[in-house]
C-alpha cells in the first residue's frame, strides 16, 4: 500500500525545499527544468566566439534584416537564452559561438556586455570578441560597402563643449577635451578614464590578411552615390577590405566641418599613430566594459575585434550642404545599408570559421600576423 501525503503537507514540503539555502534542491530543480545542454552554473559553457551586433529593427530571423539576423540566420544560431540585463535574448550554438544584439549607444552596449560576461552560465576567459556593425565612413579613406578592422577605437563623448556660435574666432571646433582649456591643447590629460582603446595590433593585422579577399557587394545605388565624390578618390573605387580607426559617439553627427573634427580628435587622442576611417555609436562601451572585466580576468582583452563596414559616407558631396545629405541619407534610407549589412558578415565569419574550425590550435594562443 502506498502511502498518502494530505496536500497541504504536500505544499509545505516543496516549499521548504525552495527556501532551503543548504538542501540545494532549488539549485537542483532549476537546472532539472532547463532542456538538455542548456548551459548553467554548474556546468558553464567554454565559449570560443562572441560575435557582437549593436542593433535589429524587427525579428531575428525572417524579416528586414539588421546587424543580428544574417549571424543568427547563417550560423544556425537556433538556441535562445534570456541574459539578465540584455536587450535581446542571447543566441547561441553548442560548439560555443554565441551572437548579441546590444541595442544602439554607448551607454546600452557597455551594460549589455557586462551582464553577459559576467553570466556564470559561460566561461569567457578564452574567448574572441569580434563586433561586426555598420558605419559611416570618410570619403577621404574609403568607400561605401568597404569593411575596416580598427586597431584604435576613440572615444568621442568625453568632451567639455561650446556652441560655436560662442566660441573664440581662432579656434577650430568649440568641443574640447576634458580637463583641457582650448581644442586639442598640449600635455593631454586624462582624467576621466580610457577615451582611447588599443586593440592588440597583431591579431588585427592577422583578422586583416585572413580576410582581405573577401568580395564584396556592389550596387547601382553605391555607385552612383559615390561618383558624386569628385574630390575624394578612393570614395570612387570598389569596396574593400583595410585597416582602419573608430571613432563612437553616441550623437550621430554629419557633414564636413565634424568629419574634420572627427579626423583632429583621432590624431589629438592618438598621437598621429591613428586613422579615422569610421564612426559608429558604440565601440568605446564595448572596449570599456571588456576592459574592466579583463583586470578581473574573466575575459581576454587582447583577443577582442571591431570590424565596421560602410554604410553611409560621414559626409556631404560636392553640391549639397550636410543637413540635405543627412536627410537623404538617413537611417533606413543608407545607399549601402544591405551590402554594408553583407560586408559585416561575410568578413567577419571567415574569422569565425577559422576559430572555430582550429580551435586547439587557437584556444591558448592568440593568432599574430607573420612578417609580410
Amino acid at each position: 500500500m502506498k502511502p498518502t501525503f494530505p496536500p497541504a503537507l504536500l505544499l509545505s514540503l516543496v516549499i521548504a525545499c525552495l527556501v532551503s539555502l543548504g538542501s540545494g534542491c532549488s539549485a537542483r530543480l532549476a537546472v532539472s527544468a532547463l532542456p538538455s545542454g542548456t548551459p548553467s552554473e554548474a556546468s558553464p559553457m567554454p565559449v570560443k566566439v562572441v560575435i557582437v551586433t549593436l542593433f535589429e529593427p524587427g525579428e531575428d530571423t525572417g524579416d528586414r534584416p539588421g546587424e543580428y539576423q544574417f549571424w543568427v540566420e547563417r550560423e544556425h544560431l537556433d538556441r535562445k537564452l534570456e541574459i539578465p540585463g540584455t536587450y535581446r535574448p542571447l543566441r547561441y550554438r553548442d560548439d560555443g559561438v554565441l551572437a548579441v544584439c546590444t541595442g544602439g549607444g554607448i551607454a546600452r552596449t557597455a551594460a549589455v556586455i557586462a551582464a553577459l560576461a559576467r553570466d556564470p552560465r559561460f566561461d569567457f576567459r578564452k574567448a574572441y570578441w569580434i563586433t561586426a556593425g555598420i558605419a559611416g565612413i570618410d570619403p577621404a579613406d574609403g568607400t561605401l560597402g568597404s569593411a575596416a578592422w580598427a586597431e584604435y577605437i576613440i572615444d568621442g563623448d568625453l568632451a567639455h563643449e561650446i556652441d560655436p556660435r560662442e566660441m573664440p574666432a581662432d579656434w577650430s571646433t568649440g568641443y574640447v577635451p576634458l580637463s583641457q582649456s582650448k581644442p586639442y591643447e598640449q600635455p593631454k590629460q586624462n582624467r576621466l578614464g580610457d577615451v582611447v582603446f588599443r586593440l592588440n595590433p597583431g591579431l588585427v593585422d592577422w583578422a586583416y590578411r585572413l580576410t582581405r579577399d573577401t568580395p564584396l557587394m556592389e550596387t547601382d545605388v553605391m555607385i552612383q552615390n559615390r561618383n558624386r565624390y569628385t574630390q575624394h578618390p578612393k570614395a570612387r573605387q570598389s569596396p574593400s577590405v583595410m585597416k582602419g580607426d573608430n571613432l563612437a559617439a553616441s550623437t550621430f553627427w554629419h557633414g564636413r566641418l565634424m568629419n574634420q573634427w572627427a579626423n583632429d580628435w583621432t590624431r589629438y587622442w592618438t598621437d598621429g599613430k591613428g586613422n579615422y576611417v569610421t564612426t559608429a555609436m558604440e565601440d568605446s562601451g564595448t572596449l570599456q566594459a571588456l576592459t574592466f572585466l579583463g583586470q578581473s580576468g574573466s575575459v581576454d582583452t587582447n583577443r577582442v575585434l571591431v570590424l565596421r563596414t560602410a554604410s553611409n559616407f560621414d559626409m556631404q558631396p560636392p553640391g549639397k550642404t550636410a543637413a540635405e545629405n543627412l536627410v537623404e541619407e538617413n537611417s533606413g534610407k543608407f545607399s549601402a545599408y544591405i551590402p554594408s549589412l553583407e560586408a559585416a558578415y561575410g568578413v567577419g565569419s571567415r574569422v569565425l570559421h577559422e576559430l572555430v574550425s582550429h580551435w586547439p590550435r587557437y584556444a591558448d594562443k592568440v593568432p599574430q600576423a607573420a612578417a609580410p
